[in-house]
């Protein structure tokens, strides 16, 4: 058996051989880079792209998994932000600065992990945001336009919903039974198809309020089911969510009142503000309903957050009155300064809900817009937490029909024409969409071709910077663009992110959350870490200092050879 003195001198040794290894393999690097000290390639030159390459190659080789467990979980929900999207908002991104703007990153495209999720309904090949919210937050894959319940309610049966077995519970749930703080922020109504997926159980994601609930009388024993908003604030988990920021007045307060609700039972925000008062005290929540109100709440002093920033979804930012409406990074900022005090962590979902709501309105500018947005959100949480403690994980729910063609010469406006003609020998812009709605932007002066009868407008005579300018679509809808059915990005950092590398079914992203967290029903597969407590990591799964080591040197052998 080795003595201590003997394993210490073990160590020693090997530590030693690490420190020489790495500094032979530091030289090699410095002399490589001195080597090209002084040459300043451009895109014209071989030698930019293969250097870009290289230092691409170094980054990636030097990221060590990280396997301990995630205190905090952070997801943040691109509604509509299919890969196109992602493409032309980077490109906007640029733009906006100045600059090309095809090689920039929006802030989660700089996560050491991608990956992809398939976002099909049980029922449906192009889902919706009701079923993609199922799956995506209860880790179960559901019916088109039903939220946390299985397949086996079907859209209407408001009996079923109610059955015990056939509800799910989501990531919400299995956080606070861990002891985490649970928090949630949208740009939409927090009643809207996305957040409800956290806390709510419905057999129609239209059901959001009592009076929504009323309409669908002739259709199933409504008597039977609560709204959605109801839930949000009556019941489990919703009633103990600390932080509820967003849209969606209306569907809380009174119809007979100044707030123009549509309730017909009872006043929510007041119920919500008597709960926390008897059950925490006057001094532990606050609710808001601007910009200023939030940016003045005390975080230390407020363990309870509701704000409603708008009476139905809140407004593009483009269109909003930046004294008034909050960010959506602000929002986030605000979120996480109230959920981190929780000593267990926490479980903070961030829709940026516009981006869908502009692609099914065809307006590029306003969905591009939005998707730098929640970059900025994502950029946000980024600075405020720890990528050793905390897992953040973004992706979609579903992508939609806007797509990027034509042969555009580089820096070529995002939002523009393509420089291309049709055999009509009109020009078409860069961007448009499979379907759309049936508006059109004119009538436009002296428009020769406008937008009636199949025949395309001659755009060389439109204003396409126009803020609300509706992009070209080859079928029109009775009302708005549709969702696409392909594959979205999900983009991961922090303890377990490389467990969302590659391609699988969407209801897995929650379960990997719940994973990594030491929560869920996937918690303790394979040996996976155990919740974090007050109390430490229990038996977090931690790297052994030889593993580490034996990476670090593994490491700096790559590195030698990458730069060599």
């Amino acid at each position: 058996m080795m003595d201590t003195g003997s394993l210490g001198a073990t160590w020693i040794s090997f530590a030693c051989c690490l420190c020489f290894v790495i500094t032979y393999s530091s030289r090699n690097v410095c002399c490589s880079l001195a080597a090209n000290a002084g040459k300043e390639y451009t895109e014209q030159d071989r030698q930019y792209w293969i250097e870009n390459a290289k230092a691409k190659v170094t980054e990636k080789v030097k990221y060590v998994n990280k396997r301990g467990v995630a205190k905090n979980i952070i997801m943040f929900l691109g509604d509509g932000m299919s890969l196109t999207t992602l493409t032309a908002s980077r490109i906007y991104k640029g733009q906006m600065e100045k600059r090309s703007g095809e090689n920039e990153y929006l802030s989660f495209e700089k996560f050491p992990f991608v990956g992809m999720s398939k976002t099909y309904c049980v029922d449906k090949q192009v889902a919706d945001s009701a079923c993609t919210a199922t799956a995506y937050l209860t880790g179960v894959k559901a019916n088109y336009e039903t939220i946390g319940v299985s397949a086996s309610v079907k859209l209407n049966d408001c009996p079923g919903s109610v059955a015990p077995g056939n509800r799910t519970q989501s990531i919400a749930d299995w956080s606070m039974a861990a002891g985490k703080a649970v928090g949630l922020v949208t740009t939409t109504r927090v009643t809207h198809a996305s957040p409800a997926g956290a806390y709510a159980h419905t057999a129609h994601r239209d059901w959001e309020s009592d009076a929504d609930l009323e309409k669908a009388a002739n259709l199933t024993d409504v008597t039977q089911c609560e709204d959605i908003a109801k839930q949000l604030i009556t019941r489990s988990p919703g009633i103990d969510i600390k932080v509820i920021l967003g849209g969606g007045r209306h569907k809380f307060f009174l119809n007979d009142t100044d707030k123009k609700g549509s309730r017909r039972d009872m006043d929510l925000v007041e119920f919500w503000k008597k709960d926390k008062a008897e059950r925490f005290g006057i001094d532990k929540s606050a609710y808001v309903e601007n910009r200023e109100q939030l940016l003045n709440v005390d975080p230390s002093k407020t363990d309870y957050l509701l704000g409603l920033f708008e009476s139905k979804h809140m407004k593009y930012h483009l269109k909003a009155n930046a004294s008034i409406q909050p960010t959506l990074a602000e929002m986030t900022r605000k979120a996480i300064e109230v959920l981190k005090k929780e000593e267990n962590g926490f479980f903070l979902f961030v829709e940026g809900g516009l981006i869908d709501s502009a692609h099914h309105e065809t307006v590029a500018r306003l969905a591009l817009d939005e998707t730098v947005e929640f970059s900025k959100a994502v950029q946000q949480a980024v600075d405020m937490t720890s990528e050793d403690d905390t897992l953040i994980v973004v992706t979609s729910d579903h992508s939609h029909t806007m797509t990027m063609a034509g042969y555009p010469v580089r820096g070529n406006d995002i939002l523009s024409l393509s420089g291309s003609l049709g055999v009509d020998e009109l020009p078409y812009t860069t961007l448009s969409y499979a379907n759309g709605p049936g508006k059109t932007n004119g009538p436009q002066p002296n428009d020769p071709q406008p937008n009636v009868n199949c025949a395309r407008q001659d755009l060389s005579k439109v204003d396409t910077s126009q803020l609300s300018f509706a992009y070209p679509h080859l079928v029109t809808m009775k009302d708005y663009e549709t969702h696409g059915g392909d594959d979205v990005m999900v983009f991961a950092r922090g303890p377990w992110a490389h467990l969302f590398s590659g391609n699988y079914e969407q209801n897995v992203i929650p379960l990997t959350m719940g994973f990594a967290a030491g929560v869920g029903p996937a918690a303790r597969v394979v040996s996976g870490p155990a919740a974090f407590t007050s109390a430490g990591l229990g038996t977090a799964a931690v790297s052994s200092p030889l593993a580490a080591i034996a990476g670090a040197l593994l490491t700096a052998l790559v590195v030698r050879r990458v730069c060599s």
